[in-house]
């Protein structure tokens, strides 16, 4: 079972024997897609129709409503949107299970419960999350300089979005606009331009830029976080002019160094692309 992370969304997905599971922090605790659950036990080419025909199956045999167990949370999908989505937590999730036949139940309830107790430490123990996400990045390859930049990233991150909720923007679509307008003013291109640019889809843009573009990427968040609090901004509108005045602080530097280089600072270099373009010559 691998597990696949993106720190700054708090969503996950876990590939138990070759099938995705989505999952979701809500309330300190995780949530599971219990589609992707059934999908995963039963190997169904249809789990949505499995998931509710067993659903009045043990509401008829057991008189057991197992909706009431779940929760409607937001998951993204293969289109790359996010749906409302039956999700269960890990007691929610265990008690469908026992109405799922199927071989596969006892090594996905030791996986169930082993996540279920490392959530329980990081609330205990945050620096246990901050340890796990710094092991995923070295696994995957990343120096250590880079990851003390990353993770440091993620903080100023989170303190952007909670002046965001605390002046009056709503979260998904609200926080997608205000970063578009830093980025745009950081380094002339949206998120999803950049992300074209560097030739990724589905991957966390940020896990691809190098030491200069997550500079310059945490600078102007964190000038836009300050803006916010000196001048104790309130709704959207003046929250997206701080967050262009935000960008434009970063973008100034980022242009004077770029003079001083003679070279552009956004670059379609994907950050992992070319370390293993090499390992893999050398393979040859």
């Amino acid at each position: 079972m691998n597990e696949t992370n993106n720190p700054i969304e708090s969503i996950k997905i876990v590939v138990f024997k070759g099938k995705e599971v989505r999952k979701v922090i809500h309330n300190n605790e995780w949530w599971f897609s219990v589609v992707d659950v059934v999908e995963a036990l039963t190997d169904s080419a249809k789990p949505s129709i499995y998931w509710s025909v067993m659903k009045t199956r043990v509401k008829n045999e057991e008189g057991i409503q197992l909706f009431t167990i779940c929760k409607q949370l937001k998951l993204p999908s293969s289109d790359n949107k996010k749906y409302e989505t039956d999700c269960a937590n890990t007691e929610g999730i265990f008690r469908i299970i026992q109405s799922i036949p199927s071989p596969k139940a006892e090594p996905f309830k030791r996986w169930l419960a082993k996540v279920g107790y490392e959530r329980i430490q990081e609330i205990e123990d945050p620096e246990l999350a901050t340890k796990r996400t710094r092991m995923l990045y070295k696994l995957k390859g990343y120096s250590e300089a880079w990851i003390e930049k990353r993770l440091r990233g993620i903080v100023i991150r989170e303190e952007l979005t909670d002046e965001w909720q605390k002046r009056g923007a709503q979260e998904k679509r609200d926080y997608e606009i205000l970063t578009a307008e830093i980025s745009k003013a950081t380094f002339g291109v949206t998120p999803k331009e950049y992300k074209k640019l560097k030739g990724l889809k589905k991957e966390n843009l940020r896990d691809h830029m190098d030491d200069f573009e997550l500079i310059f990427n945490m600078l102007g968040e964190r000038a836009t976080t300050e803006i916010h609090r000196t001048e104790d901004s309130k709704g959207v509108p003046k929250l997206k002019s701080d967050a262009q005045a935000g960008g434009e602080i970063a973008g100034g530097a980022r242009r004077n160094l770029e003079k001083r280089l003679k070279r552009s600072i956004v670059v379609k270099k994907n950050f992992l692309k070319e370390p293993e373009a090499k390992s893999r010559k050398k393979l040859k």
